[in-house]
This record gives C-alpha cells, structure tokens and sequence, in this order.
C-alpha cells in the first residue's frame, strides 16, 4: 500500500503547478503536463477527424515530458517490469484521466524502442529539439526529478542524465539542482 500512496503523491505532485509557476502565469491551471496531456489524450487515431482544440504541438510536449522522465528513469540501465508499471501508473494517475493507460503503455512501448536502437544521448537531443521554451524545458526536468524519485532516490547516473537534459535545453545547470530540491521536498513533505 505504501507504493500506492507514493505513486499518488508523485502523481499529484506532477500534475500540480510547478512552486513559481502561480506567480508567473495566475490565468493558469495546473501544469504544463496537465494541459499538454489533455491534448494528448484527445488525439485522434487512425483515420477519424482531427477534433476542435486538438494541438499538435501540446502532442509533441506531453511526449517530450514522458520521454525526458523515462529517459532519466532508464539511465542506471534496470527498468524491470515493476519499474515500468510503476512509471506508467504515476503517468497516468499524474494526467488526471485525460489520457487512457494503454495509450500511456502504447507511447512508453515506443519510447523503449526508440531509446534502444538511439541511445540515451539521442533520445536528449530529440527531446531537445522537440522543447522550444524554457518553461518546458524546466517542466521536462521538474516531472523527470519527480518521477526519478519513484525509485527512493535519484542514483548520480539519473542526475547525469538530468544535467545533459538541461545542457541540451540551453538551460543552467544550477535548474537541475532545483529540480531535484523541489522534488525531493515534495515527495518529503507530501506536497
């Protein structure tokens, strides 16, 4: 039960606006996952109609922000069974209902294809290209943090990874440093 508790905590937590982001943007409601994943969630497959609202774009973060926490979830090279139902359970817990657990395990399915036969510095440097702001940028390694964190700690190869996450962001590296302090203080304090 203790691992339920903790996937929720994680969840809410991830789903939750960042601790600044209220003073910098009020007219906004969550986080950056929650929007890019109600987007997600309503994309349409195979040959139906492209519904109103739907963006592309959002599609493509809500990507990038899974992608950046499986990645970093990856680097200590053991993502068993029980890791990766832990992960896709946070994701989809974290989107609030807004996208389906199999799409999750669909996308998570690609991802461990694409992380394969590219590499870790690869898949960084896609995930890179696909963030074209820095307050994605700071939601990729916020929710990467977080999820790291499903394990108990962050092991210093998911802190590297993190690190070249930022570098490839054209970030500050000191924003990896807060990234984990808040998610190390949120999964603490239950926040």
């Amino acid at each position: 039960m203790q691992n339920e508790a903790r996937i929720n905590l994680l969840a809410r937590v991830a789903r939750s606006a960042p601790p600044l982001a209220g003073s910098v943007e009020p007219a906004s409601s969550g986080s950056i996952l929650s929007l890019a994943a109600a987007s997600y969630g309503s994309r349409p497959s195979g040959d139906a109609t492209v519904p109103t609202g739907f963006d592309p774009l959002a599609v493509a973060l809500f990507e990038a922000i899974v992608e950046g926490a499986y990645v970093v979830a990856n680097a200590d090279g053991v993502f068993d069974d029980d890791e990766r139902r832990t992960f896709e359970k946070v994701v989809v817990t974290a989107c609030g209902g807004t996208v389906a657990p199999n799409q999750i395990a669909a996308l998570v399915n690609d991802l461990s294809d694409q992380l394969e036969e590219d590499g870790v510095d690869r898949r960084v440097e896609m995930i890179g290209k696909a963030v074209t702001k820095k307050d994605h940028a700071r939601e990729i390694l916020r929710i990467a943090a977080l999820l790291a964190y499903v394990s108990e700690d962050v092991s210093p190869i998911e802190r590297e990874v993190l690190g070249k996450l930022a570098r490839q962001f054209g970030i500050e590296p000191g924003e990896v440093d807060t990234a984990l302090a808040e998610a190390r203080d949120a999964v603490a304090h239950g926040r």
